[in-house]
């Protein structure tokens, strides 16, 4: 039996069944989380908002493959007590589950220091403060951020994990300061230089950074409403958001309840097995080693591979020696890595630097007896293969030091990748070594995508996929093959998008389920559904043949699902312009049915939210308003600033254009969402050039005309980015008429939810160019043809509430499962 399904406990259940443990055990496991076991280091790019992490990226072992492996696991379910005498241990629903052998992988807990105010009367946390560790941590800030206009964060903790949270928060538009009681950010594996290097970079991303500061009060309004944090010199900072991130402790309580050994952690020896027991062990961040505790994921898969050998008699012999600690990874954008010893500690250590705070540069070698004993790169990591090597006293060290901070005689980044030792682990989020890299090409993997797929290396913070690539070329050489999958529209079949366009109309195809009949040579692909259901509306339009199972929620119901399983419903107001009339409406509807929140959002639009699904149709009808599109994968909204009417500035009409655009293309389906904007003069008001498709009035000899650049592939949100300049236009119709013919390229050509910022980049905005504006290609006109007959096609989806598709379309399906619940903020 394990006692945890996180990270370790899931990850010695996995090292077990691969040495044939499923034969010699029935496996149970025990799971605080109603999921399958996920990836934590992920939730940082969740909170950020990154559009490529999908529940594959998250989900380490869903819950189909405990099923599959015949390990039976009871998710939800705490356990409270372990009787080591009768062998059982008894879980929060009552349940008492029989154990002959015990592993405890329960963790480790967020660490909240004593501060006032901090927790409520009855123990729980106040409204609006977080730890980090979980989905419902991650979920709960999100919620938050995005509940209210102009939201405050202070995150106190400013090593790795309180830097992430501070990025993704800020990602989201929350204004986020960050402290920390030591003098430099991340202490505990950069030196001062380095955290002030990594402090210049966190600034710079518009979070605020207090040093050498203690936090010691949670500040609250008579309501108990968080406004605040106080420190020690008796200064405060606001917040309506509080985000602990102040270390983390291992979680012993069943254990030291259990009368286990406890010191910092459950005390076990070189075989994991817990002191003075025959058959509990412990594995993870919950155990103490030698006296050693680890809160990084590279121990913890070290360990799993020992137990899984004891457990399984694969190696009766196998022992676990403690982890010499190298962290390579990437905080809030930055790549770090850091190991062994931050400075010299005695007078004949050697100490090399290289310090460069303008390019946000820093490296550093700490060398004695010539053996590497510590070293710290920040920014440029591009030695972290061979140090670590070094560190590891497996290569020799050059005479000259300052030749391990950059490509001066020692191995270049491809040649460190071929004589790295089979035992380095590359891929520390996922514990996979070089040695596994290649086992994968043995066995017959031949492209990276095969490899990460097998492996999932460099599916976890990212920093490793340039070796990783590098070690696949290496091991694979000549017979290195081009992923030829990675550009398939959908993995189920073997055709590149334009290829199954094209295969689509020749056949007449018009449902998802023909598609899977005639295309895919296995058949049905559940995650294909989707892109499979968009291209088809791309290629059909209305005259598709409807299947609602291939929809998402939002597009069975066109109203985007919300946390607690309400909607949010946003209708149209063209370029922002509204009317009281609309105003009264709107205010009289959400008076009607008791809607929550009324919010305005970053498109000029007004957002209704926590709306029932059975009052949809109702909620719609009394609006009178078209649908905003704010739910699904298509053209959204075009932001409009003031223009010539009444700005003193104004070289254009961008609130007419603006209208127009969005009249012409509105609700028009696309692999992903498509936000426009359009401004009136250079100053940018409305930001078109961080906009899937921007305009800005350009003018003519300093004064007003009707002449525009255009932008496209911009983005404002996880991803900062420009927008690269497509073309001129001396004229509005000429800016509609390529915003068309770019809409449709882009339908026709992009992967599915690959928005318009990943992109064009990847074809490149000359070659954009010569396609779309010098029609090198004669393509323009069938593009121009094929857009203008799609729109023409345009129906308001909310009109279903007149006759829904389905007698269910509009049924409330809550509650679904009784899961536990963040409560909401």
């Amino acid at each position: 039996m394990v006692v945890g399904n996180g990270m370790a406990g899931a990850r010695t259940v996995e090292e077990i069944l691969s040495r044939g443990g499923g034969a010699m055990f029935d496996i149970t496991m025990v799971g605080d989380e109603p999921y399958g076991n996920y990836n934590r280091i992920m939730l940082s790019h969740v909170l950020a908002g990154e559009n490529a992490i999908d529940d594959d990226d998250l989900m380490l072992n869903p819950m189909a493959w405990y099923r599959e492996n015949g390990v039976t696991l009871h998710a939800g379910d705490r356990a409270r007590r372990i009787d080591r005498f009768a062998k059982t241990v008894t879980c929060e629903s009552g349940r008492d589950v029989d154990y002959d052998v015990l592993v405890v992988a329960t963790g480790s807990n967020t660490f909240f220091p004593n501060m006032d105010g901090l927790r409520e009367p009855d123990g729980r946390l106040a409204r609006g403060v977080f730890g980090f560790r979980t989905i419902a941590d991650t979920n709960g800030m999100l919620q938050m951020a995005e509940a209210a206009a102009d939201v405050r964060a202070v995150v106190i903790g400013g090593g790795l994990l309180g830097l992430e949270a501070a990025y993704g928060l800020r990602t989201q538009g929350v204004d986020v300061d960050v402290v920390h009681s030591p003098g430099h950010l991340m202490n505990q594996q950069l030196d001062e230089r380095g955290g002030r290097v990594l402090r210049n970079k966190i600034e710079s991303l518009g979070v605020g950074v207090h040093t050498s500061k203690r936090t010691t009060s949670v500040l609250r309004d008579p309501d108990g409403v968080v406004v605040g944090v106080g420190f020690n010199d008796d200064t405060t900072l606001p917040a309506d958001m509080i985000v602990v991130t102040a270390g983390i402790r291992p979680n012993v309580e069943i254990a030291r309840s259990a009368g286990l050994v406890i010191e910092r952690g459950i005390v076990v020896d070189d075989q994991m097995r817990c002191e003075d027991e025959g058959s509990i062990y412990a594995v993870g961040e919950c155990c103490q080693h030698r006296g050693e505790v680890y809160g990084l994921v590279a121990p913890l898969w070290e360990q799993a591979v020992v137990l899984a050998d004891v457990l399984t008699g694969a190696d009766p012999t196998a022992a676990y020696h403690g982890s010499r600690l190298t962290t390579k990874l990437k905080v809030a954008g930055v790549d770090v890595a850091a190991m062994g010893v931050k400075g010299p500690e005695r007078d004949d250590d050697e100490f090399v630097q290289f310090y460069e705070p303008r390019s946000g540069t820093y490296k550093s070698v700490v060398v004695r007896d010539n053996k590497l004993i510590g070293a710290m790169l920040l920014g440029d990591i591009s030695k972290a293969a061979f140090l670590t090597q070094a560190f590891d006293e497996k290569v020799a060290l050059p005479d000259e030091r300052i030749s391990m901070l950059f490509d001066m005689g020692t191995p270049s980044a491809e040649t460190g990748a071929a004589e790295l030792s089979d035992d380095t682990q590359v891929c520390n989020c996922n514990g996979v070594t070089k040695g596994q890299i290649l086992g994968c090409v043995r066995g017959g993997a031949t492209s990276l995508g095969e490899v990460v797929a097998a492996t999932r290396a460099g599916k976890g913070c990212g920093s490793c996929k340039g070796l990783v690539s590098d070690i696949v070329t290496f091991a694979a050489g000549d017979d290195l093959a081009v992923d030829v999958s990675a550009d398939w529209y959908v993995p189920a079949i073997p055709m590149t998008k334009p290829e199954l366009i094209g295969a689509i109309r020749a056949s007449g195809i018009r449902s998802v389920s023909e598609v899977f009949e005639k295309l895919a040579p296995a058949g049905e692909d559940a995650a294909a559904k989707m892109p499979l259901a968009s291209l088809l509306r791309v290629i059909w339009g209305p005259e598709w043949t409807d299947e609602r199972g291939a929809l998402f929620i939002n597009d069975r119901v066109h109203a985007n699902i919300q946390r607690d399983g309400t909607f949010s419903v946003v209708p149209q107001i063209k370029g922002g312009v509204t009317t009281a009339a609309q105003l009264r409406r709107i205010a009289d509807v959400a008076d009607k049915y008791s809607i929550p929140m009324v919010k305005i959002t970053g498109g000029q639009r007004i957002d209704l939210l926590g709306v029932r699904k059975e009052d949809l149709p109702k909620v719609w009808g009394d609006l009178d308003m078209p649908s905003g599109f704010a739910y699904g994968k298509s053209f959204r909204t075009v932001k409009t600033c003031v223009g010539t009417d009444y700005c003193r500035f104004g070289l254009g009409d961008s609130t007419a254009l603006g209208i127009a655009i969005e009249q012409r293309f509105q609700g028009l389906e696309s692999p992903a969402k498509l936000k426009l904007a359009v401004t009136g003069c250079p100053r940018n008001c409305a930001e078109s050039l961080c906009k899937d498709f921007g305009v800005v009035a350009v003018g003519a000899d300093g004064g007003a005309s009707d002449r525009w650049e255009i932008y496209v592939g911009g983005a404002a949100g996880a991803h900062i980015r420009k927008g690269d300049l497509l073309a001129t236009a001396d004229s509005s119709a000429e800016v509609i008429r390529l915003c068309g013919i770019f809409i449709q390229y882009y339908r026709e050509q992009a992967k599915w939810l690959e928005r318009t910022y990943a992109w064009v980049p990847r074809v490149g905005i000359d070659e954009l160019r010569a396609i779309l504006v010098d029609d090198r290609d004669g393509l323009v006109e069938g593009l121009h043809e094929r857009v203008t007959a799609a729109v023409g096609q345009y129906r308001d989806p909310w009109e279903e509430r007149v006759e829904p598709r389905s007698p269910a379309q509009f049924v409330s399906a809550l509650p679904l499962l009784p899961l536990p619940r963040v409560p909401v903020r």
